[in-house]
């Protein structure tokens, strides 16, 4: 029997009309506490509410909907059915409903710092009753803008709590419909593997991403062999996204490490053997990384290249022409010598020659025609190219 509320599902990456620009990674914290600040300090400026969505599920059953308060997810959390209660906090705000979480969860106030203070360094913490993981989700945007956000996961005994830092779209949209279809192992798992499943999910939402960036490679490396203008920007952009990648996934990588290895009382075995391929994919989208961040690096260096043969060609085209019209200012410059043809028979004679104008402009135009055929056989103009 599957008990089913009809709820409007929340936004995804694919649905979403629109992502809020928001700012490039910058490497100073802007969510601190103040120095000597207590332990446990909540920084949650904003009023609004932050919008909750529930999912409890077990093997014969779904209930699914947006909820008000994270009151109304009490009777789900103290119910007799062995089920799974996954509470989704899109957004972070609006101080009392954290600090209400924070005390029907039985958060630890340092995890509760975590969870709200952001940005955070990817780690997992155990307390007891739960463990907190703390992570990065990478999106982009329809222009193709890199968008990072955090997103906690709280899990213990039949519950899992995700905390996002913002509300537009996020890459869980998979594990929710594996819910709703009623897979056998997503049903039956327990929170540990629901935690397990949304960890994968982040991981291997850095997948589009780095496919949409090395497209974007594919396309500047057309425009760094021309040499086009703004392409320095372009790979300057790119490697700032890399960067950004790069100190996301690099913790996370060792997030799954100890996730792995390290003995938590709040992962089932069985799970385990699953967290082995979400490292694999988390080395893996490391690689992929660092293999962008090179071929960028290979990227300027080509464009640079590409700058300096177009300087090059100009500079070649402009000694043609200077070349060129050597020979007509050596002329021009031997018959403007002014020498008295009357004291000397031999004083430039053509000076007195009924055809000598003509002849000297037929002899640059010569010049001119011969050096020429020359440069072109030489294949220092044209595409002809001088063979073996």
């Amino acid at each position: 029997m599957q008990d089913t509320h009809d709820a409007q599902p929340p936004p995804s990456s694919k649905n979403l009309p629109s992502v809020r620009k928001r700012p490039r990674p910058s490497l100073i914290l802007s969510n601190e506490p103040t120095p000597g600040a207590p332990p446990g300090t909540l920084l949650v400026e904003d009023p609004n509410k932050p919008k909750i969505y529930l999912i409890d599920y077990c093997q014969e059953h779904i209930v699914e909907k947006w909820i008000d308060s994270v009151d109304e997810a009490v009777p789900y959390l103290t119910d007799d059915r062995p089920s799974v209660t996954w509470i989704d906090v899109q957004g972070i705000g609006h101080k009392p409903t954290f600090e209400r979480l924070g005390e029907i969860f039985g958060i630890h106030p340092l995890a509760l710092e975590d969870v709200v203070n952001v940005p955070q360094r990817p780690k997992s913490d155990v307390y007891p009753g739960q463990q907190v993981l703390i992570c990065r989700m990478a999106q982009s945007d329809k222009k193709g803008a890199l968008v990072t956000e955090q997103i906690a996961i709280v899990f213990g005994k039949g519950f899992v709590l995700t905390v996002q830092e913002e509300p537009s779209s996020d890459v869980l949209e998979p594990v929710r419909e594996r819910i709703r279809k009623g897979r056998q192992l997503m049903r039956t798992g327990g929170a540990d593997y629901l935690a397990y499943a949304l960890f994968d999910a982040i991981i291997d939402g850095f997948y589009p991403v780095l496919e949409k960036l090395g497209d974007k490679l594919d396309e500047i490396e057309l425009d760094a062999l021309s040499g086009k203008d703004g392409t320095a920007r372009q790979i300057h952009d790119v490697k700032r996204d890399l960067l950004a990648l790069r100190r996301t996934i690099w913790p996370q990588r060792e997030v799954a490490n100890s996730l792995l290895r390290d003995g938590s009382p709040h992962i089932q075995e069985h799970t385990r053997l699953y967290l082995r391929d979400t490292y694999d994919h988390a080395v893996q989208v490391m690689d992929m990384v660092e293999t962008f961040r090179e071929i960028a690096s290979g990227l300027m260096d080509l464009h640079l290249s590409g700058v300096s043969n177009r300087m090059n060609e100009i500079m070649k085209v402009l000694t043609i022409i200077s070349t060129i019209f050597l020979p007509l200012t050596f002329i021009a410059g031997v018959y403007g010598m002014n020498f008295d043809t009357d004291v000397s028979p031999y004083n430039m004679p053509e000076l007195k020659w009924r055809y000598g104008y003509p002849a000297s402009i037929a002899f640059m135009l010569f010049s001119v025609a011969g050096l020429f055929v020359f440069y072109w056989r030489k294949g220092w103009i044209g595409n002809r190219r001088r063979e073996p």
